[in-house]
């Protein structure tokens, strides 16, 4: 049976039942007056995130949402990012609005969050001492780096990699499916600096049996409990030893922000943006498919075969997602415009295809009863999104919309409704399209 959900604003799981809240984001144990702490995990996790010592935490009420959070006016944000559409605040999970991914690099305060637990706290993070252990049963010698190891050993590179999230655009299945209800904005391209995974792993070993690796973070189980591993997936050995696989510590020049990742991070491009380990602290190698949390039963797979929708499938039914769909966004114009009759209208976007590249584009006015082809731009690297372009002009006024269909190297289109339903809402690569008004 699958295991239910427990991603929910901070707001709406204390409206909900209090107490659970308590219990589910900060581990919170009381005693039978309701007030105290019975457990000091418990009280470490509300520690943090209030930043503060809580000198009378014994005569706390339970089922009170702390009022460093509650008792505020402004909207809820995170310091370095800009624009972004929050779903989430326990765990932080945020969006991008898509007309603000128009940059050809995702800037660093556009970049969406995506969260299983919360991060170490950021004063925890000490880079100077931070270390990467590589070991499994399938590493010959398991060993431990700083990042200045990593820095000074291994040469240095820069690639553009696609990161986008297993389940984004999962608000459009229907019947709906659990999780975070992404529209289409957990995606972003920029620029890592790192090193290779492949010389890192190979300096350590390789074991001859060697079929899969796996990764660990630093980030926190929403409970508190620290022996509680919040997200551990991987890759095979064959995407791991890819050269544009990197153990990363730099995003677009600068350090990766906090949210994605600092001070070290796993990034692995073309596959769910999942197996990208954030505030990354170990990889494992191993002699079979990884088993780490959220690798197994229904997280981050598919059925098999296809089946109808709400269909209940068995976890041995379901197999692990590796290279993301083909797929393609409109950047720009924003949704919902005025264009004058007279002129063409500009369109720009981003379009990507997991481990492939992007063959051509199209764009069609009339509900994909015809197509036109867009420019399509050559990727900086391989698993980089490609800029497209395309003007058109509509026949006469009213209301039209812009769709948006790549193909990729196999030839493989966009469908233009919704592709194959499966329980957790992963892939969903429909075509985008906004609208606009032709007055």
């Amino acid at each position: 049976m699958a295991k239910r959900n427990k991603e929910m604003g901070l707001f709406e799981a204390y409206e909900k039942d209090p107490i659970k809240a308590d219990l589910d984001i900060f581990g919170r144990v009381t005693d039978d007056s309701r007030r105290g702490f019975l457990h000091k995990s418990g009280l470490l996790a509300m520690m943090a995130v209030v930043g503060s010592n809580i000198p009378f935490a014994s005569n706390m009420p339970s089922g009170l949402i702390p009022a460093a959070l509650a008792n505020t006016t402004e909207p809820f944000s995170v310091k370095g990012k800009d624009g972004l559409i929050y779903l989430n605040d326990k765990p932080i999970n945020a969006e991008t609005p898509l007309h603000l991914l128009d940059d050809e690099f995702t800037p660093a305060n556009r970049f969406f969050i995506r969260n299983n637990g919360n991060p170490p706290a950021l004063e925890s993070i000490d880079v100077k001492n931070w270390t990467l252990e590589i070991s499994g049963e399938s590493c010959e010698n398991p060993t431990k780096f700083t990042i200045d190891e990593l820095k000074s050993k291994f040469k240095h590179h820069t690639y553009a990699l696609t990161l986008e999230c297993g389940g984004n655009g999962r608000s459009e299945f229907n019947p709906p499916a659990k999780g975070n209800q992404w529209n289409q904005g957990a995606v972003a391209c920029g620029r890592w600096t790192g090193v290779r995974l492949k010389d890192v792993l190979k300096s350590c070993g390789i074991k001859k049996d060697a079929v899969y690796i796996g990764y660990y973070g630093a980030d926190v189980h929403l409970s508190g409990d620290p022996t509680k591993v919040v997200i551990s997936r991987g890759c095979t050995i064959e995407k791991a030893l890819e050269n544009e696989a990197l153990i990363a510590w730099a995003y677009e020049g600068a350090d990766i922000p906090y949210q994605n990742g600092f001070p070290l991070r796993l990034v692995v491009g073309g596959w769910p943006a999942s197996v990208s380990g954030k505030w990354l602290t170990k990889i494992v190698i191993r002699n079979k498919e990884h088993d780490g949390e959220k690798m197994t039963g229904q997280s981050y797979r598919v059925p098999c075969s296809p089946v109808a929708p709400g269909s209940k499938v068995p976890n041995d039914q379901m197999c692990v997602i590796e290279s993301m769909p083909v797929k393609s966004i409109v950047t720009y114009p924003i949704s919902g415009i005025e264009h004058k009759l007279s002129d063409k209208l500009s369109l720009r976007g981003k379009a990507w295809a997991g481990d492939l590249a992007v063959k051509s584009m199209e764009v069609s006015i009339d509900f994909g009863a015809t197509w036109q082809k867009a420019k399509i731009n050559k990727p900086l690297n391989k698993l980089a999104w490609q800029t497209w372009s395309a003007d058109v002009k509509f026949p006469q006024q009213g209301y039209y919309e812009v769709w948006a269909k790549a193909t990729d190297a196999n030839g493989i289109s966009q469908p233009v409704i919704l592709p194959g339903w499966n329980p957790r809402g992963y892939l969903n690569n429909a075509c985008h399209r906004i609208a606009v008004q032709v007055v």
